[in-house]
């Protein structure tokens, strides 16, 4: 008869106890080193990166600019094939200083807090909640009620009936003396 209140008292319960705003805000900025394991895996992530492509693309930059027609009197692209190591090293290094730098880090958390948006996030969990809530019947409500009853308060039941029958015999015999 009251399953609309059920539902609504599930939702807020849910909704209050597990996802209030504090609670979302810790779970996704409150690491505090977010922002450091990113770094850490993109500068994993970097070791994988084909900089011969990059030095490629930029020989290729090179050769279209008006440098082109001097590089081509002194041998032209291969005149700087042997600069393509020292350069792939430079960038490595390049590269693994921006990725331990700490203003890098505070500009990494910056990213990540604004790109996490909390009311956005908390928006879905309602509409998620609400979804599930709206695919329940009464029947169901009910079967997971006596479920729980069954599994986490059958001792009481147990108990409920003991004690009522004690305390009933006592009256009982205490009514008869």
């Amino acid at each position: 008869m009251r399953f609309e209140e059920f539902k609504a008292g599930i939702r807020k319960l849910i909704m209050d106890q597990f996802f209030n705003n504090s609670d979302l805000e810790d779970f996704f900025h409150g690491t505090g080193n977010t922002a450091e394991k990113l770094s850490a895996e993109l500068k994993k992530a970097m070791g994988g990166l084909d900089l011969d492509s990059a030095f490629e693309s930029l020989l290729d930059v090179i050769m279209t600019s008006s440098f082109g027609g001097m590089l081509g009197v002194l041998g032209g692209r291969d005149a700087l094939d042997p600069l393509k190591t020292p350069f792939v090293g430079k960038m490595r290094e390049y590269f693994d200083s921006q990725f331990t730098d700490s203003k890098f880090h505070e500009q990494l958390q910056a990213a990540l807090k604004s790109a996490l948006d909390d009311d956005a996030i908390r928006g879905k969990l309602e509409d998620l909640i609400d979804q599930r809530l709206d695919m329940m019947t009464p029947k169901m409500v009910k079967d997971i009620i006596q479920e729980m009853i069954r599994k986490h308060l059958g001792w009481l039941v147990v108990w409920g009936c003991a004690f009522g029958g004690l305390i009933g015999l006592v009256v009982t015999l205490i009514s008869n003396l």
